[in-house]
């Protein structure tokens, strides 16, 4: 892969904004649904990038693009990929790097595969910020190992091959968020009423003799206000987790309860800015505290 490349993120959300900028590509298209939308985030942004090209449509985004980046909401995962095989270039590659279960990613590399591209299963395995192209990245498939050498070219320097089968990387993602997601979802439950009843310092404080961390209300502050901000997108993506712990035999009785609480917490529409942890949750408790299920 050389610079003469060119790369198309389908999805501008919070991945695509972090890689943009990072690759090292002569052309890169973009396509966001929500372009539609002149005053969305993804829309205001994308214009922020001078060399980013915005596609009118999402097959005249990847109509020349070497490597397409998929990285949408979990729920349009399939949608996205099914969009764009008008036009997907012979041998093309995929790079699915959405959170989505091992047979999501089976059903979506049959979609690419069948129109004459390489698919190649992403489970990226931390935050994508600060790190954006430097972030830990398991592969799979039968091109992942060919990927290796064409994502170093764009950028990316932490790539590994899980698997030559599709379904261990995303696996792997997906066992890490009922962790990861869980955790958000119990703090963002814990002190919502730990600040009614105002012992949340006392609660953070408690911490240090269960868990070690550098600073509990730095993160603590961290972990609900990413819960309120990208709520619906990790709903999304829990629902996926129900699907993989069900598909591997097992009761998702936690991840289904997290589904919940992080789509009623993303729900919630507060402005997160540069808010206190208190500030927050004080913010959430604003709000009728009926509990609604939210599928």
């Amino acid at each position: 892969m050389n610079r003469e490349s060119a790369v198309c993120l389908l999805g501008f959300g919070e991945v695509g904004q972090a890689l943009a900028p990072q690759l090292v590509a002569t052309r890169i298209t973009t396509y966001d649904l929500l372009f539609a939308h002149a005053d969305s985030l993804p829309a205001v942004t994308a214009k922020k990038f001078t060399p980013l090209e915005v596609g009118v449509s999402a097959t005249a985004a990847v109509a020349d693009a070497t490597v397409i980046i998929s990285a949408v909401t979990a729920d349009q995962a399939v949608a996205a990929a099914e969009s764009i095989v008008s036009s997907l270039q012979d041998n093309a590659y995929y790079l699915d790097v959405n959170s989505v279960s091992p047979q999501t990613k089976k059903n979506i590399a049959n979609v690419i595969e069948s129109a004459g591209g390489r698919f190649v299963e992403a489970a990226v395995m931390s935050p994508i910020h600060p790190h954006g192209l430097a972030s830990p990245i398991l592969l799979g498939g039968k091109f992942s190992q060919a990927f290796i050498e064409v994502g170093g070219a764009l950028g990316f320097s932490n790539l590994k091959v899980a698997s030559v089968q599709i379904g261990k990387a995303s696996a792997t993602k997906m066992c890490r968020s009922v962790i990861v997601k869980g955790i958000e979802s119990l703090f963002s439950e814990a002190l919502q009423s730990a600040r009614a009843f105002g012992v949340e310092d006392e609660v953070v404080g408690s911490l240090n003799n269960l868990l070690n961390a550098e600073d509990w209300n730095q993160r603590a502050s961290y972990m609900v206000s990413r819960s309120i901000k990208h709520g619906a997108r990790r709903a999304a993506e829990m629902r996926e987790v129900v699907k993989t712990i069900t598909e591997s035999g097992g009761v998702p009785l936690m991840s289904q309860a997290c589904v919940e609480r992080q789509a009623w917490t993303g729900g919630l529409a507060i402005d997160v800015g540069e808010q206190s942890l208190g500030s927050l949750l004080d913010a959430m408790n604003n709000f009728p505290n009926e509990f609604r299920e939210i599928n």
